[in-house]
């Protein structure tokens, strides 16, 4: 381009050429007067508009300030040609920040050329947006950039550049990207041909789902899909191995999501993850090919974790890290110690992480600080009962040759590991003291404020604390945090140790007062609250204290003077202890409250733009956020809700009356999720009604496609064959098939296999579900489809798994029924109802039907057991794996005279009786 604009080319040259800086700025500077010049004249035409452009785009790029040009760039945008259109979007990009007034002038520009056919435009318009992305373009233009992403008719490379422009507007604005209602559509890309498609829709799909994680469920089988499937051009292939940036971020996003329930996905899961393992055990020689390697291998590794910690995968896993934490290369032992600190967070057993525990102590100096910084993680995750002490002292040993930048982290984490493993209050006190003495300046307000809560909390730990921190304050240099603490603990309870040799009021305040010279103006003024404490208590060593009160009143800084001259004349007043005894009464115990350590520990681990699917510190500490996550997807989300705190079992927090887990307790959200809105019609209820009481037909038909069922039950189990049939001549592409089940816990319906992605047209594809009764239920499930057929399209509807598929035919004769169904009784565990009837054409009563509709419910009609021979009884039991078998009696009395019909149901459970009746008066009842 540069060469077709020989004023640019000379330009740019005249610049360089320049060799000094005030020979470029006078150049500079006459260019910018020649521009300004040519622009107020106008009349200028596209070329000589995009060459001053270029020009000042130059200029800007060098880091000089530019005021001139922005409405000439605007209005190359909307030029026809490729070259002066480039050029303008770039100065858009470049000049304008996302808060620019001009913005507003360029957005039906941009919009044209995302509406626009020519995919080089397209792509000009996404590149802007994704680079400016101010609010008011997001808004304006993401429901476009969207259309532009879905189209069936966009090339493969404008909807990657769509994907990623969403996902960049998405993070900046997620507020204007209707993730939710966008869900399904954008799942279905997760089914194009083109694999750089999907690795960009993917992208967006981990970024959306983590936020929303309930709408994206889908895409966690489709995720488990495509890595069984394995599908991949070559042009995807990395040193031979298979699109390895696809199985990562497959493999990440299943993290986001708990463990599947159904034994397919499990299953195929397994397969997956095994199959990763075994192809990366051997070492490749290749670097390239290892790294591939091992980026897939430590995700795998960290979704097998998340999937069961107890399962022979982990335990393979386990024995792999092993090997990596030795490894020579840094970036190995790097993933090692992070993916083992993932397992400590999450294993039930420490043992096979333990056994390297020598190994991951040298690596706190190695001599790459990233993966000391690592080492740290996984000795604070790996930390427990038995191995605290070592763990905890290895640290401090480590803490006074520490980088300056992993000290404040380790101080944090030294104080949570011995608070939280605390075996006795010595040991407590003497490490945490240690520590404030070694850490110096790296020790925060919230460690000293966490001892003192503890100390004040704990009656018998008093005396020791006072008397060890006054053996740490003898030593030549204290840091000021160690003055804090000795002044707080000496100031309330120094009277325990007073009468004890060494310890005398003299001494603790010879030794106190010596090291306040060095202290800032705030610590002295906690020594003065703490001499006040001491004029109430000892007395042999109050002119000593007045002596330094009055010193203090004549300051300069206000807090302290103030102070001194209130405590002065507290303490001077004659004959008045009432008064200084109320007002120097002993600290009361702090309320219960949650611990600043570890809220500031997390604070010093920020998500990044994936956010950690576990954090650091033990099974514990993960506890809460998995029950969070799986209730969110039972439940609406409600605004980011705290997760709940665990039990806290540490000794000193249980003495204390303190918690240390950092996670403040709120209400379990109740709101139940929506079902799926089914689809309605004559048709689809009539379809329905007669497939509860019948084997085989039609669910479901229009002009796209046909649904059929087939069903057989025994006993508890059940199976249901699905047949989707495609009538159009081209194929459902990206199909999604999905169950709701209301009440989990009564009904389980899983998928034999993964659904097909895509039904080839005019063909039939069949899907074989399996079903188990737990307990009683009422709600149907429901069946949710999605697919694409030149637009997309969904669909929910009903499957016909009723109760009363889970009966047996029971035998009995008429004295026996007649002896059960008075046993049984009348209400509560008796439904009954009378409703009206048709009659056949001829007037006679249709027994046939009746017979039919009662059988069909899976009840044994019993013949010559009623007298009427028009009456209809029969029996049935029900059988629930949880909860048992429950027997059920029925008898149909219809009225031929009076069109009426009596239906009767007994069982010993209420909700089965009530159930039943409902399901078998539907088909037999007259719709006025």
């Amino acid at each position: 381009m540069a060469s077709n604009m020989r004023g640019l080319t000379q330009f740019i040259a005249d610049i360089r050429g320049a060799r000094v800086r005030e020979l470029e700025e006078k150049r500079i500077n006459k260019e910018m007067a020649n521009i300004r010049k040519k622009f107020k004249d106008g009349n200028l035409d596209g070329y000589q508009k995009k060459k001053y452009v270029a020009k000042i785009i130059f200029t800007y790029i060098l880091g000089y300030k530019v005021d001139v040009g922005h409405m000439e760039a605007v209005n190359l945008i909307s030029s026809p040609k490729y070259s002066e259109k480039q050029i303008g979007y770039l100065a858009v990009t470049l000049l304008m920040h996302e808060n620019s007034d001009f913005l507003r002038l360029v957005v039906n520009s941009i919009r044209k050329d995302l509406d626009g056919n020519n995919e080089i435009d397209n792509c000009l318009a996404l590149h802007a947006i994704a680079n400016v992305g101010g609010a008011e373009m997001a808004e304006a233009l993401a429901e476009d950039v969207h259309r532009l992403l879905i189209s069936p008719t966009s090339h493969n490379f404008v909807k990657k550049k769509a994907a990623l422009t969403l996902l960049r507007l998405y993070r900046k604005h997620p507020d204007v990207i209707p993730a939710a209602e966008w869900a399904l559509r954008i799942i279905s890309i997760m089914d194009d041909e083109d694999l750089g498609v999907v690795i960009c829709v993917t992208s967006l799909v981990m970024a959306l789902a983590q936020d929303h994680l309930t709408p994206f469920a889908v895409c966690y089988t489709k995720a488990v899909d495509r890595l069984h499937r394995h599908e991949y051009a070559a042009t995807y292939a990395y040193y031979k191995v298979p699109s390895p940036w696809l199985q990562v971020k497959l493999l990440r996003l299943l993290q986001y999501y708990p463990p599947s329930e159904d034994p397919n996905i499990r299953s195929v899961l397994h397969q997956v993850l095994q199959t990763i393992m075994n192809n990366s055990a051997e070492p490749s020689r290749n670097v390239q090919h290892s790294n591939a390697q091992h980026a897939i291998l430590f995700e795998a590794i960290g979704l097998a974790i998340h999937l069961d910690t107890n399962s022979p995968l982990v335990g393979t896993a386990a024995v792999l890290l092993a090997r990596f934490i030795s490894s020579k290369e840094t970036n190995v032992r790097y993933l090692g110690l992070d993916t083992m600190a993932h397992l400590a967070a999450r294993a039930d057993s420490l043992e096979p992480i333990k056994k390297q525990q020598n190994i991951i102590i040298l690596s706190l100096r190695d001599k790459d600080i990233s993966v000391r910084r690592r080492a740290l993680d996984l000795l604070y995750s790996m930390c427990d009962v038995d191995n605290s002490e070592l763990i905890v002292g290895e640290l401090l040993r480590y803490l006074k040759v520490a980088d300056y930048a992993l000290r404040e982290e380790m101080v944090l984490k030294i104080a949570i590991l011995t608070e939280k493993y605390a075996s006795s209050y010595k040991w407590y006190v003497d490490t945490i003291l240690q520590l404030i003495s070694a850490a110096g300046d790296h020790v925060g307000d919230e460690v000293w404020y966490r001892v003192v809560q503890i100390v004040t909390n704990t009656e018998d730990l008093q005396e020791y604390a006072a008397k060890v921190i006054f053996e740490h304050l003898k030593a030549p240099s204290t840091h000021e945090s160690l003055v804090k603490v000795g002044g707080y603990i000496l100031g309330e309870y120094g009277h325990l140790i007073a009468n004890e040799p060494g310890y005398s009021p003299i001494d603790q305040f010879r030794i106190l007062h010596s090291k306040s010279q060095f202290c800032v103006a705030s610590t002295r003024s906690l020594l003065l609250s703490t001499y006040m404490k001491w004029v109430n208590v000892f007395p042999e060593i109050k002119p000593q204290l007045l002596n330094i009160f009055e010193r203090y009143r004549h300051v300069l800084d206000a807090e302290l003077q103030q102070r001194a001259c209130e405590f002065y004349a507290l303490a001077s007043r004659p004959d008045d202890d009432e008064l200084v005894q109320n007002v120097c009464e002993e600290m009361p115990p702090f309320p219960p409250r949650v611990s600043a350590l570890l809220g500031r520990l997390n604070q010093k681990h920020g998500d990044t733009g994936d956010k950690r699917t576990w954090v650091h510190g033990g099974k514990e500490a993960n506890l809460d956020r998995d029950v969070t996550k799986k209730k969110t997807l039972l439940v609406e989300p409600s605004g980011g809700s705290a997760p709940p705190s665990s039990d806290n079992q540490d000794i000193m927090g249980s003495l204390a009356g303190l918690d240390i887990s950092g996670s403040a307790t709120q209400a379990d959200p109740t709101s139940e999720n929506a079902a799926p809105r089914v689809a309605i019609g004559p048709s689809v209820d009539r379809w329905y009604d007669k497939l509860t009481w019948s084997a085989e037909g039609v669910l479901y038909e229009d002009v796209q496609i046909q649904i059929g069922v087939k069903s057989r039950y025994q006993g508890h189990i059940g199976q249901l064959a699905i047949y989707l049939g495609n009538k159009v001549p081209s194929p459902l592409t990206s199909f999604t098939t999905s169950i709701h089940v209301s009440d989990p816990d009564a009904l389980s319906v899983t998928f034999a296999k993964i659904p097909p992605s895509t039904i080839a047209p005019r063909t039939q594809t069949q899907q074989l579900l399996h079903v188990e009764c737990k307990k009683m239920f009422s709600t149907p499930p429901i069946l949710s489809l999605s697919f694409l057929a030149g637009s997309h399209q969904t669909l929910s509807i009903r499957l016909p798994i009723v109760v009363t598929k889970f009966f047996e035919h029971v035998k009995l004769g008429q004295s026996d029924f007649f002896e059960r169904w008075k046993l049984i009784g009348g209400p509560p565990r008796e439904a009954q109802n009378v409703f009206p009837i048709e009659l056949s054409p001829v007037g006679q009563l249709d027994l046939v039907k009746h017979r039919q509709v009662v059988g069909g419910h899976r009840l044994n009609v019993l013949d010559e057991i009623d007298p009427n021979p028009n009456n209809i009884v029969a029996a049935g039991v029900l059988h629930m794996s949880v909860e048992g078998k429950v027997g059920c009696l029925l008898r149909l009395e219809p009225n031929r005279e009076a069109k009426l019909c009596r239906l009767t149901v007994r069982s010993t459970s209420e909700d089965v009786a009530a159930e039943v009746l409902k399901l078998i008066q539907k088909p037999l009842k007259l719709e006025s």
